[in-house]
C-alpha cells in the first residue's frame, strides 16, 4: 500500500529529526540518503542513491503518499563563485523528483526552501510569504528556481505542494560542520577552546527556530488535506537577534566564554533577516514553542554529552 512517507535528505539534520519525529508517532518513513547513514532507525527504510534520475524516485513514489524534500548540498558561503554547484547537486535532483511525480500528481510534496537566505533589510520588517525575496547567494537564488520549477509542476499537473521556507534552524542532533550552523560551530570551538572566526562585526541579524517546532510544522502540513497549486509558508521564531547577542546566550547556557575573532563581511551574507509566521499560525494553529534561551540550553546539554 502506498501509506509512507518519503524524506528526500533523510542524512542530514532536519531530515532525520523529522524521520525521527514522524516515526515516533507510527508513521512508516522511507529514506533516501546520498550516504549510507551509520545507524539505522526503527521504522525507516533507507535508500541510498544521488537521486538525479527520474528513475531512482519511481519505485519510492509507488509506495508513498506523500514526499518531503528536504535534501540540500550547500550553503550561501560554499555556493559563492560556484553557481554550477547549484544547478548539480541541488536543482539536478530537485527536477528529477518533479519528473517522477509528473506520474503521480496527486501526491502531496513539501518541499524545504529558505527564509534566511531569500528575505533581507530590502524585504521589510517582519517579512510575509508575499514580501520580496532578494537573495545574494548562489545557494540562495537556487532555492527560488526550485520554487519556481514547483510552481509550474502545480500548475501543468495538478499538483499539491507546500514550500516551507525556514529561518535558521537549530538544536539537537545537529552535527559541526563546516559552513552548516553557526550555533554547533560554536559549541564546537567551546569544547576544545577555540577561537570562533565570524565574518563581519557581529551586527548581522537572524532569526533562529529550534528543530522540533520546525518538525511539528512539517508533520501540520502532512495531517492537513493537500491543496492544489504552490503554498509558500514562513517558519520562524519571529525574533531576530545579532550574533553578538546570539554568542551572549550561548555563553549564558554554556557557562564558558567564547573567544572569537572578526573579519570582513561576505558579499553572500545578509545584513538583516526578519521574518513573520502568519500563515502558518492561520492555517496549521502553529507558533513555535521554544525560546531561543530554552533552545540553546537544551542543545548544549545534548551537544556537550555526545560530540566530545
Amino acid at each position: 500500500m502506498a501509506d509512507q512517507i518519503l524524506i528526500i535528505g533523510a542524512g542530514g539534520f532536519v531530515g532525520s529529526r523529522l524521520a525521527q519525529a514522524l516515526t515516533a508517532r507510527g508513521e512508516r518513513v522511507i529514506a533516501l540518503y546520498r550516504r549510507a547513514p551509520a545507524t539505522r532507525d526503527a521504522g525507516v527504510e533507507v535508500h541510498v542513491d544521488s537521486g538525479r534520475e527520474p528513475s531512482d524516485y519511481l519505485p519510492l513514489l509507488q509506495r508513498s503518499r506523500a514526499v518531503v524534500h528536504v535534501a540540500s548540498a550547500s550553503t550561501p558561503g560554499s555556493s559563492a563563485a560556484r553557481p554550477l554547484l547549484e544547478l548539480d547537486e541541488n536543482l539536478r535532483p530537485t527536477l528529477a523528483l518533479l519528473q517522477a511525480l509528473q506520474q503521480f500528481p496527486a501526491m502531496p510534496l513539501i518541499y524545504v526552501s529558505s527564509g534566511g537566505t531569500l528575505y533581507d533589510s530590502k524585504s521589510g520588517d517582519d517579512a510575509d510569504e508575499a514580501a520580496m525575496v532578494a537573495p545574494r547567494s548562489y545557494h540562495g537564488a537556487g532555492k527560488i528556481a526550485a520554487e519556481h520549477f514547483i510552481a509550474a509542476w502545480c500548475s501543468q499537473f495538478g499538483g499539491a505542494a507546500t514550500i516551507l521556507r525556514p529561518s535558521n534552524l537549530y538544536g539537537p542532533g545537529q552535527t559541526e560542520r563546516a559552513g552548516f550552523g553557526i550555533v554547533p560551530a560554536a559549541f564546537g570551538k567551546l569544547l576544545r577552546g577555540e577561537t570562533l572566526h565570524v565574518w563581519g562585526d557581529g551586527s548581522a541579524q537572524r532569526d533562529y527556530l529550534y528543530i522540533d517546532d520546525f518538525t511539528r510544522l512539517c508533520t501540520a502540513v502532512l495531517d492537513a488535506a493537500p491543496v492544489a497549486g504552490p503554498r509558500v509558508i514562513n517558519a520562524c521564531n519571529g525574533t531576530s537577534v545579532t550574533l553578538n547577542a546570539l554568542f551572549g546566550m550561548i555563553e549564558r547556557a554554556t557557562g564558558h566564554p567564547l573567544q572569537r575573532s572578526y573579519d570582513a563581511t561576505r558579499a553572500v551574507d545578509m545584513p538583516r533577516v526578519d521574518m513573520q509566521a502568519n500563515r502558518a499560525r492561520t492555517l496549521y494553529g502553529w507558533t513555535p514553542q521554544t525560546s531561543l534561551d530554552e533552545g540553546l540550553a537544551r542543545t548544549w546539554t545534548w551537544f556537550s554529552t555526545t560530540q566530545r
